[in-house]
């Protein structure tokens, strides 16, 4: 079996070519990996894409998304990292009748709707003073999606966003029925059990009403399947470990066992780590985040600069002996903790 890998800050990707089915590419990836590929975002779909481009035959690679026997339908953002929890459905709104995919009206309460209907819709933009984009050529909801991630960020996602001052002004000034915006239900799992939204669905191989319920990934994007044999893509990642230990302790375990405690540069990141630690049985779980009483700043064991910054609240006090821990639930921030509490 041939293999090459595509590295990341925080997980690997492997690419394996000998054909399998779904079940045997999954088990293979548990025993000598982690799981099948996990996808969260753009920057990973365009890692694979490339990498796939020279080297993945026509007929796609397996990844770790599948829709399970017993179905449950969840509503999810479109960007990625937002959770779903309230709502601001219109009357006899949400989920009926095959109506997957969500729209907002000029009141800004939400509608759902047939995703292959051509709508107007809106696009966020993370990068610039102008975050909001009224797209008025109409489009299915996922050339919506399509569109917004290759020329902004993503589709208008997650209620901080539809409720922010810039956009009611951006919709004040439209005339329409209802646009669409980043919401859409669905009943897809990743393999790992992570509950990361993020798809890439080619519009043009995607029927939610048919029996095809296994994703490969072609140049186009995900595309769902039957289950034949595929080569495909294996994921090492973060590992958590449900030992509660001192820092200095959990330090020198994940060097002897694995590779070192965790580092977190940016928000992806963050996310995956956060999502594994939602298994952790301690409160909260060790980083390799570590201060220097000496010089009086905050360091990763890894040497890598502490840019992105995730600490829960800026009154904890920087002391000697002290190492970064983040919160296994709420909104996993970083806490200053003494070096011998002892967590997972």
């Amino acid at each position: 079996m041939q293999s090459w890998s595509i590295t990341g800050q925080l997980y690997e990707y492997k690419y394996l070519n000998t054909p399998e089915t779904w079940e045997e590419a999954q088990q293979y990836c548990i025993q000598h990996h982690t799981d099948l590929a996990t996808v969260t975002n753009m920057t990973d779909m365009k890692r694979l894409r490339e990498a796939a481009k020279n080297n993945v035959p026509n007929t796609g690679a397996w990844i770790g998304l599948q829709r399970p026997q017993t179905t449950n339908r969840k509503w999810h953002w479109s960007l990625p990292g937002l959770e779903f929890n309230e709502t601001n459905w219109g009357f006899g709104e949400s989920s009926t009748h095959d109506q997957y995919c969500g729209a907002i009206r000029k009141d800004l309460t939400w509608v759902d709707h047939e995703c292959g209907a051509n709508k107007s819709f809106i696009c966020y933009n993370s990068d610039t003073s102008e975050r909001f984009y009224f797209i008025k050529e109409v489009k299915t909801w996922f050339e919506a999606q399509r569109f917004c991630r290759d020329k902004h960020t993503d589709l208008v996602s997650g209620l901080q966003q539809l409720r922010d001052e810039q956009l009611n002004k951006t919709i004040d000034s439209k005339s329409f029925d209802f646009v669409y915006i980043g919401l859409f239900n669905d009943d897809w799992e990743w393999s790992n059990g992570s509950s990361f939204s993020f798809r890439q669905w080619d519009e043009n191989n995607y029927d939610d009403k048919d029996d095809h319920n296994y994703t490969m990934l072609t140049q186009s994007g995900m595309s769902k399947t039957k289950n034949n044999n595929k080569p495909f893509f294996c994921y090492e990642h973060v590992i958590l470990i449900k030992e509660n230990r001192s820092w200095e302790e959990a330090l020198y375990y994940c060097r002897h066992h694995h590779h070192d405690l965790v580092t977190i540069t940016n928000m992806d990141e963050q996310r995956w780590v956060q999502e594994k630690t939602k298994n952790a049985s301690s409160p909260f779980v060790w980083t390799g985040l570590r201060y220097t009483c000496t010089l009086g700043f905050w360091f990763w064991v890894s040497d890598e600069v502490v840019h992105y910054k995730n600490w829960a609240s800026p009154g904890q006090v920087n002391e000697c002996d002290m190492s970064g821990a983040m919160q296994t639930g709420g909104e996993h921030k970083w806490f200053k903790k003494h070096d011998e509490e002892k967590f997972n």
